[in-house]
This record gives C-alpha cells, sequence and structure tokens, in this order.
C-alpha cells in the first residue's frame, strides 16, 4: 500500500520546533508522532526537518499519510455519504444502527459500513468517527479519512469549532420561541440507561429555538445547538421542560412512535488545513415524525 503525502503551510502565532507544532498545534497524539518520525518523509520546504529547531512562519510542511489496515470488519450497509473530500467525510445515520460496534453487535454497525466504503474506495486507514449519535437518533456523523485529520477534527471538536445543529420534534405547545438550558446531567441511579438532572453531574448547556408548530398533532419542531455533548442530553433537557421527545418513552413521551425524533440536521466543519468551512445538512429522513407532516421546506 503506497502512503501519500500531505503539504500545507506552517501557522503558528508562536514560535515552535517541527516536534511541538505537530504535537502542540496540529494536536497529533504521542503514538502518531513516533511513526511520523521513523517514517523519515517528513520534510520542511522539501528537506529533512530538525526536530528540535525553530520552525518558520510560512515553511512548506510535508507529512506522509502512513497507510494502515481496517480497524474493523467491513459491512456492505449502503451508507449515505452526504459529503466527502480526501481528509473527512460525512455521513447521514439511519435511525436504528449504533455509531460503532458494542460487545453485543460488533458488524453491524455505521463504523462497519464505513470500513466496507474504505475498502471499496482504496481508502487504506483505521475507521475514525469524531463523534457519535445514539442508536435511534439519525443525522451527520463525521468520520476522518487518515490519522493525522483524526488528530485535528477531534482537537476542532473539543475546541467547539465543530458546530453541530440538531431538529427535535417534541411533544406539547412551546409557548417560549427560544431560550438556553443550563442544567447538569448525571446518571439515575435507579434506570442503568437513563439520565438525569442532578445538581452533582456534569455542566450541559442546550440552547433551543422554536421552528414550527403541528397543532392538530400536538407537537412541536424544534432546532438546537450545543454547548456541551452529554449523553441524552437534548432528550432529558427537552423532557425537564415538560416536552418530552415524540416517541421518546425513555424521558417520559406520552405519544408512542417508531423512534425518538431526533436529527443531527446540520454539521460545520472547518477545514483541517485550509481556511475553508464546510457547511451541510444530512436530509430528514422518514419515519422522523408522524408521516403526514412535511418537513421538506426546511
Amino acid at each position: 500500500m503506497n502512503n501519500h503525502t500531505l503539504k500545507f503551510v506552517v501557522k503558528q502565532q508562536k514560535p515552535h520546533s517541527l516536534q511541538s507544532y505537530l504535537k502542540e498545534i496540529i494536536g497529533i497524539p504521542k503514538g502518531l508522532l513516533h511513526d511520523l518520525r521513523m517514517s523519515k518523509q517528513v520534510l520542511i520546504n522539501g528537506d529533512t526537518p530538525n526536530w528540535t529547531s525553530q520552525l518558520q512562519d510560512g515553511a512548506v510542511l510535508s507529512l506522509p499519510i502512513l497507510a494502515e489496515e481496517l480497524s474493523l470488519p467491513a459491512m456492505d450497509l449502503e451508507i449515505e455519504v452526504v459529503y466527502e473530500n480526501e481528509h473527512f467525510m460525512i455521513v447521514n445515520k439511519e435511525a436504528g444502527i449504533d455509531t460503532h460496534p458494542s460487545s453485543e453487535n460488533v458488524s453491524n454497525s455505521l463504523a462497519n459500513g464505513v470500513a466496507h466504503y474504505f475498502q471499496v474506495n482504496g481508502i487504506h486507514s483505521k475507521v475514525r468517527h469524531i463523534h457519535r449519535l445514539d442508536k435511534d437518533t439519525s443525522g451527520a456523523i463525521l468520520f476522518a479519512k487518515h490519522a493525522i485529520s483524526g488528530a485535528i477534527l477531534d482537537r476542532l471538536l473539543e475546541e467547539r469549532k465543530v458546530k453541530r445543529t440538531y431538529l427535535a420534534l417534541v411533544e406539547g405547545d412551546m409557548q417560549t420561541k427560544s431560550g438556553i438550558v443550563d442544567k447538569a446531567i448525571g446518571k439515575d441511579r435507579h434506570h442503568s440507561s437513563r439520565r438525569r438532572i442532578s445538581p452533582n453531574g456534569q455542566k450541559a448547556v442546550t440552547h433551543y429555538k422554536v421552528i414550527k408548530k403541528f397543532p392538530t398533532e400536538g407537537l412541536t419542531l424544534v432546532e438546537l445547538m450545543l454547548d456541551t455533548g452529554r449523553t441524552h442530553q437534548i432528550r432529558v433537557h427537552m423532557s425537564s421542560l415538560g416536552h418530552p421527545l415524540y416517541g421518546d418513552k425513555l424521558y417520559g413521551a406520552k405519544k408512542r412512535h417508531i423512534r425518538h425524533s431526533l436529527h443531527a440536521w446540520k454539521l460545520v466543519v472547518p477545514h483541517p488545513f485550509t481556511d475553508e468551512t464546510i457547511k451541510v445538512y444530512a436530509p430528514i429522513p422518514n419515519g422522523f415524525g408522524p408521516t403526514n407532516l412535511n418537513f421538506e421546506e426546511l
């Protein structure tokens, strides 16, 4: 398997050595940094670098994208790729499928479908999901296509520069058009899979905005953005307002549905190596809400 080379211009606010720049600014983990050094393929302006000398702003850095073996069994799941470039891809996950394998399900997750996509398209990389969605939540998930972009995207997510916007159908008529829910979330000691509002839990902040009301069905469509990424955050926060997600029996929904109506609708991703920002929408799938509701105008 042939390695590919990644070239980009060094940008830094204060001087770093090559070692420090790759570790602290790019966010490359220790193991990968070691592999890059051992490859003898890292170049600065076409020359073999001194890893401890000061790196000049504007220098052209060349890094090898080292070939890797697939880390998961490949499974043809006919995944829906809504955006792709040479560094990452965005997949529209169906409801009812896990993001990554679990102990009970080792080969039928979205990540296994991405492994098959990599295999078919000659992408010699481990499968790296940058974030995840609950099994019954649909929508956009970001996957890195090589280790270096994976490290950078992990850092951008941690710095909240990757922006995720959700749509939820909630029960009832939400009177407040927009607001912020700032309520800590912890585990429910009486129910292993539930979370609850807890003063001793982890900080959780959700921004919401009413998009459309469906008075006949007693439902409201809400757009949400998260400052934090706690397990079941949207589900817990909306339930705490008295508006559980449609179909979300775990958090008090009265109406029955095949799933809880939550969809990761929009993903905004800074390009790892340019100043470009990519904005992608994941189409709302069938089954998101009652069959008579129309979401095509969104």
